[in-house]
């Protein structure tokens, strides 16, 4: 089974992702910062937040779901807002969403929020609000199940340090793999976690038994050259058995985001 964690950038190279998606065919994706907006047929929006302002692929949910028809698609929104054609406002909601190839039964999931509740008017007030998805598949292969849990840590615009809020974060975070875990599952917790390696975060999920996969193996970074600013890291793998990795890489290239992809292949 191949496992990839993601975080799309929004779609900002959308026609770099979606060949390399078409390409990699991963059996289920984790994908996060994903755009859906319904009430547009716009290929492109813009976020603005002060002078933070961002191209969106206003339906980057839809234009991954075309890429992998052979999956079932979930999108779990964290929060509905407004993106911008020109000076016309479009609702649009922002989350993460989860892809699995037909082939593997779901036989337990549960979606929630890490950080604060789904914000239905506005993106609201920075850190804001963070959703994650849980499933648990049988992989027929190797007959047992595996549960993959993942999430998009909250931003805090002070940075990266340990939070009173992030320590609830990876608390509920793990609560939702155990909502979707039984005992000898193999379980998987990755996402964009907006963290330090010697983090708090990473040192409750490995307290839980888990093994952190990034640093433990010697990558340098998960983000490539499209990312300027200070910290090499913000995406984390971790599974609960080390012994069924049969492989795990991190993806300099090609460039099809501002973060790598992560690879698992158990």
């Amino acid at each position: 089974m191949k496992i990839m964690c993601l975080n799309g950038w929004g779609g900002t190279l959308y026609e770099d992702l979606l060949p390399y998606l078409t390409h990699t065919v991963p059996d289920v994706l984790c994908l996060q910062e994903v755009v859906h907006s319904p009430a547009t047929e716009k290929d492109w929006l813009t976020y603005r937040d002060g002078d933070h302002i961002l191209p969106q692929r206003a339906n980057f949910f839809r234009d991954v779901c075309r890429a992998l028809p052979d999956h079932v698609a979930t999108f779990c929104p964290a929060a509905q807002g407004v993106l911008w054609d020109e000076e016309a406002q479009i609702p649009s909601q922002w989350g993460l969403a989860t892809f699995v190839h037909k082939s593997l039964p779901v036989i337990a999931q549960v979606q929630g929020f890490v950080h604060k509740e789904y914000s239905p008017v506005g993106y609201g007030d920075h850190p804001r609000s963070r959703s994650a998805h849980a499933v648990c598949v049988f992989d027929y292969g190797s007959d047992r199940a595996v549960s993959i849990t993942h999430m998009h840590g909250l931003r805090d615009l002070n940075g990266k340090m340990d939070t009173p809020e992030r320590r609830v974060q990876a608390k509920r975070l793990l609560a939702l793999s155990d909502a979707v875990s039984c005992p000898g599952d193999l379980r998987v917790i990755c996402g964009d976690f907006n963290v330090e390696p010697a983090s708090e975060t990473l040192e409750i999920l490995t307290r839980a038994g888990l093994v952190e996969l990034v640093t433990s193996r010697g990558f340098e970074s998960t983000r490539n050259s499209r990312y300027t600013k200070p910290g090499r890291f913000a995406d984390y793998l971790l599974v609960s058995d080390a012994a069924a990795v049969r492989s795990f890489d991190v993806i300099q290239d090609p460039e099809v985001s501002d973060h790598c992809p992560l690879i698992l292949e158990i």
